[in-house]
């Protein structure tokens, strides 16, 4: 089973920037569209941004674009997500997911979409 893991969140003032990076293991990247989310205290999850497999089509809510940077290196099986400009509102726990989309190059927007999760990595945003 495709096992995927959050790494880079932590502590950054506002207006600061993070990296986040998401490795996958027991299978490639190749045919997995991935998606970044994200879960503030108290409220639910939420859709950050997606990539296709290829990397060639992206999306972003609207809360991040502009702001937020989704990329993916599928020869290292690593998926990342650079956040420039960072607002006290980011603050949350930041999951990546993945869905098999076979030879599809399209990523989603739902969550239902995506079968494998990692296990979250802390962004906290404060002065």
């Amino acid at each position: 089973q495709l096992q995927l893991v959050e790494s880079g969140g932590g502590l950054v003032h506002p207006g600061g920037s993070l990296r986040l990076s998401c490795a996958a293991s027991r299978f490639t990247l190749d045919n997995f569209a991935i998606g970044w989310f994200r879960q503030a205290p108290g409220k639910e999850r939420e859709r950050v941004s997606c990539i296709s497999r290829s990397g060639g089509s992206t999306n972003y809510t609207d809360s991040v674009k502009g702001r937020f940077t989704i990329s993916r290196d599928n020869a290292k099986n690593m998926v990342y997500l650079q956040m420039d400009s960072l607002k006290p509102e980011d603050t949350a726990i930041y999951y990546c997911a993945a869905t098999f989309v076979g030879s599809g190059d399209v990523c989603y927007n739902g969550m239902s979409f995506y079968a494998y999760w990692g296990q979250g990595t802390q962004v906290t945003v404060s002065s």
